[in-house]
């Protein structure tokens, strides 16, 4: 035993949910302020954030990677923010020794503070960062 019109009204009250739904997702989106980019990163400026290692090559063809995961920061031009809103937020850490990889190896998973020299936005399709940092010392021990 149906009644009758029952499913024009279940219907209606189906379109109502959906635009009512609709309508609150517009105003949430509305409602957010846009990203503000980050803090400009010049060749001296200090990175700090967590250390992560990076797989690398187990017969040394390719130079070990690490990378920090900091605020987001803009590079000076031509790159500016890498294509992304708010700047890169990870930065992969080249080196370009085996002191430098053993000098990082220490600091995996802790907060370490460098000094970056050379900066750019990634280009190569292999990298997993944001920005590479191929010139920079490390300043603070943890």
């Amino acid at each position: 035993m149906t009644k009758r019109g029952f499913a024009r009204r279940s219907r209606f009250a189906l379109i109502m949910v959906a635009a009512a739904l609709a309508a609150s997702s517009a105003s949430a989106q509305q409602g957010e302020p846009a990203p503000k980019p980050g803090k400009p990163i010049h060749a001296g400026d200090v990175l700090s954030g967590e250390l992560n290692a990076m797989k690398g090559s187990k017969r040394g063809k390719r130079p070990q990677t690490y990378q920090i995961t900091s605020e987001p920061r803009r590079l000076p031009p031509p790159n500016g923010l890498c294509n992304l809103e708010t700047g890169p937020e990870t930065f992969q850490l080249v080196t370009t020794s085996d002191a430098q990889a053993a000098q990082l190896k220490n600091f995996i998973g802790k907060e370490i503070s460098v000094k970056v020299d050379e900066v750019a936005c990634a280009q190569d399709a292999g990298q997993m960062s944001e920005a590479v940092v191929t010139k920079w010392s490390v300043l603070t021990k943890h």
